[in-house]
């Protein structure tokens, strides 16, 4: 590890550097998903079902990207390294996107696709690769062990997500006011320009970071126990589990011996001499070894839960549909964009994190006695239970919008996005610091990668599920519930459908939740 002793200014420099990373980061990421649906449906001539299909498969990339990311720097490289490269990527198909917003004169029409497909795919590479990095990185910074740190440590999370919010927020008003009224190039080129000056704010503190030392892959360390288990099944397990071989120490904290996952153990019980462990570790694992892949078996329930959540979270490109169909106008003058509402969505989250942070979790200390205020869990659940008010909030104002041949105001929308985003600061938030403190030190950048999988999964089973709504309702000359001209259609039932999906899933959760078992471990 790097340096162990920072001092304050220091300490609070090299933070600020990562926030700023992540500000301008995700001020480029945003400024193409909150676009991403109207430039598919304006420029490139698409249905809106094709262009929520080609959103949540560029979304899921964007989401599948960190466990590459996790792997190569759990593996080899480290995440500082895996940083730097994969903000190469993104750099430059951030410039390629750019180029396929020029004026025909610049890049024809027919070219355009491909263009944008390729800058579109390489953006989402880099940015995905990152996420899984990014977070674990600034978090490695706080050492958990120090009474001093740990309090700092514990916020962290809330702040990254705060920064990350602060780069949405501009993202949603600026950026799409460019795009709209600038053009392309220029909309998407003031995001290419923030990952440049997003990768020279990460190497300006690279002096006064601390570097963990990569500990070998992951996932050939969860494999070896497999293995070895299976191999020894026959084995009868010892009554005592301090008699399974713990082998020497490493880096890090050793992890307890627990009951879960009986099975597993096996894998640590020696049949032969201990000391040959090392030239066998297809055959013979450590305690601690074991423990990790357990670890990571106990959080599956919860993770699965969370993908049909992000599943919730993936519909919000649709409400600027939904925006667009409604009246707009304020006075005589200006018209809200419909896209620019997403800026209410960030700036809640802006409101509610230092909110959360300063009122919440001292109020929520005094009624548990938990120094966290809520757990992980407790949090996931709330955040849930908020995602199901949104898309009933969402569904009503379609109703009404409907009803009222459009003349609603898109004013309404503001109390969706508001609950979306409040369901954002809790569960989002909470998955990112579960996923993170609950992981073995050794699989923190993987297990983050899972966490970043479920928005991964949940945009594929969103696309899944918009294919089978538009194929079971658009029968018999029906445009059905997601038409291309949604006064035709009825974006309100799939909103209710969406709203029943997460209800269900939420009770789900709970009890996954009831029966998790925080990790415990031992120096």
């Amino acid at each position: 590890m790097g340096k162990e002793n920072l001092d304050w200014d220091k300490d609070i420099e090299h933070y600020l550097k990562l926030q700023g990373t992540e500000c301008l980061g995700q001020l480029a990421f945003f400024g193409v998903q909150y676009s991403l649906v109207t430039f598919l449906t304006t420029q490139l001539r698409q249905g809106n079902a094709e262009a929520a299909r080609n959103f949540s498969m560029w979304q899921g990339t964007c989401y599948i990207g960190p466990l590459a990311g996790a792997i190569v720097a759990d593996s080899c490289l480290g995440r500082y390294r895996t940083i730097l490269a994969f903000f190469s990527i993104y750099i430059i198909g951030m410039g390629t996107m750019a180029l396929s917003g020029a004026s025909p004169a610049v890049i024809s029409r027919s070219t355009q696709p491909a263009v944008f497909s390729l800058g579109l795919y390489l953006m989402a590479i880099g940015a995905g690769c990152i996420k899984s990095c990014v977070g674990p990185f600034g978090a490695d910074q706080f050492d958990g062990g120090d009474a001093m740190e740990r309090p700092k440590k514990s916020s962290y999370f809330n702040w990254f997500y705060f920064a990350m919010y602060v780069g949405a927020l501009v993202s949603g008003s600026a950026v799409v006011w460019l795009q709209d009224n600038f053009g392309w190039l220029l909309g998407f080129g003031v995001p290419a320009l923030c990952t440049v000056l997003a990768m020279a704010s990460f190497l300006l503190g690279s002096a006064m970071y601390r570097y963990h030392q990569p500990r070998g892959s992951p996932v050939v360390r969860a494999c070896q126990v497999v293995v070895a288990a299976v191999r020894k099944r026959n084995v009868v397990l010892p009554h005592d589990g301090f008699v399974l071989y713990d082998g020497p120490a490493e880096e890090g904290r050793r992890m307890a011996h627990t009951d879960q996952f009986r099975f597993l153990d096996k894998a640590a019980v020696a049949v032969a001499v201990p000391s040959s462990a090392a030239a066998q570790p297809w055959r013979l694992c450590t305690v601690t070894q074991v423990e990790e892949l357990k670890a990571i078996v106990r959080m599956l329930p919860v993770w699965a839960t969370g993908i049909v959540y992000c599943m919730v979270l993936v519909q919000q490109p649709l409400f600027p549909v939904q925006g667009r169909a409604m009246r707009r106008r304020l006075g005589v003058a200006f018209a809200v964009p419909a896209a620019s509402l997403n800026s209410v969505y960030a700036a809640a989250m802006l409101v509610l994190v230092p909110l959360y942070d300063a009122a919440v979790v001292p109020a929520a200390r005094r009624l548990t006695g938990s120094e966290r205020g809520l757990t992980e869990l407790q949090r996931i659940g709330a955040g849930m239970a908020l995602s199901v008010a949104a898309m009933a909030a969402a569904a009503t104002v379609e109703g009404r919008r409907l009803a009222a041949a459009g003349e609603v105001s898109i004013a309404w929308q503001v109390p969706q996005y508001v609950l979306l985003g409040a369901s954002a600061v809790l569960a989002h938030i909470g998955q990112l610091e579960f996923f993170y403190n609950q992981a073995p030190d050794s699989m923190r950048s993987l297990c983050s990668a899972l966490g970043h999988m479920t928005c991964s999964l949940g945009s594929y089973l969103s696309s899944v599920v918009v294919t089978v709504v538009s194929h079971a309702t658009a029968r018999g000359g029906s445009p059905g519930w997601i038409a291309d001209d949604i006064d035709d259609g009825h974006l309100d039932r799939f909103f209710w459908l969406v709203a029943g999906l997460s209800s269900i899933n939420l009770v789900v959760f709970i009890c996954c939740a009831k029966r998790y078992k925080y990790k415990d471990s031992i120096h």
